[in-house]
């Protein structure tokens, strides 16, 4: 089993000191890179089966949050925050307008922006998608502290890179 705050296990290659950022190391455990993709993968692929049930996929799911955080909000405003450019957002979301949970309107006070606003669906959706965040937190098995180092420290790399 491996210790997920010192990254050590037993009878594995994780056992040996891990190799300082930027050493040049080419061992697959000595990524972080792969660390975080790997971590990706398997809470995305955690969050399919409970997103099934809603009708969502992963994305969808996030465009959502955003919207029942903040129900009008600019297709530009929705980008900066999920960090996704306006071609990736345009297909997804016309798919959410499609199944009537948002519609997408032009701002009276800028013609050349759009406004996006929750449908009476989309709001209901809310209601079914409060266990998603239970389920994933018990499968994640952090503490309170953990989750909350995991962020800041996911943040501050995402700050970090995307200065860079």
């Amino acid at each position: 089993m491996v210790n997920p705050m010192t990254g050590t296990g037993t009878g594995s290659r994780t056992d040996v000191r891990a190799a300082a950022p930027g050493d040049g190391s080419l061992l697959l455990d000595d990524q972080l890179c792969f660390a975080l993709y790997a971590a990706s993968r398997a809470v995305t692929a955690r969050y399919r089966p409970l997103l099934d049930e809603l009708g969502l996929t992963y994305p969808q799911y996030l465009v959502l949050l955003v919207l029942w955080e903040r129900d009008s909000i600019s297709v530009r405003e929705l980008g900066a925050a999920l960090h996704l450019e306006s071609s990736t957002l345009s297909p997804l979301l016309k798919r959410l307008e499609a199944n009537g949970l948002l519609r997408r309107e032009r701002r009276a006070d800028d013609e050349r922006s759009v406004a996006l606003r929750l449908t009476r669906d989309g709001a209901r959706l809310r209601e079914r998608a409060g266990t998603v965040p239970l389920a994933i937190g018990d499968a994640m098995g952090l503490t309170p502290e953990q989750d909350a180092l995991a962020k800041q420290l996911l943040r501050l790399l995402t700050a970090n890179v995307t200065e860079g």
